[in-house]
């Protein structure tokens, strides 16, 4: 059953998506739809931009160490005062 899907049926689900979805929005999904298949085959193939240790630079110690990070500081802040105005029904 499944495999019998020709160009007819592609052209109905392209007009249905095309009529749900907008002519706008279209492009987008299929950009963020090739964009997740492409880091699906990626994944699976084991093939990472992430990988490359080569961009990372490693600092020592006494690098990282050298300028002491001071913690934020706090600042109580006071309100002002507001006139309490009454209901007129209570």
């Amino acid at each position: 059953m499944l495999g019998n899907i020709g160009p007819l049926e592609i052209i109905v689900v392209l007009i249905i998506a095309l009529i749900v979805f907008g002519p706008k929005r279209l492009p987008e999904l299929g950009n963020s739809l090739g964009k997740g298949i492409r880091e699906f085959k990626d994944s699976v193939t084991g093939e990472n931009k992430d990988d490359d240790d080569d961009d990372v630079k490693a600092i020592s110690a006494s690098q990282a160490t050298a300028t002491p990070v001071e913690p934020p500081t706090t600042h109580r802040v006071e309100e002002d005062e507001v006139p309490v105005a009454n209901d007129k029904n209570s």
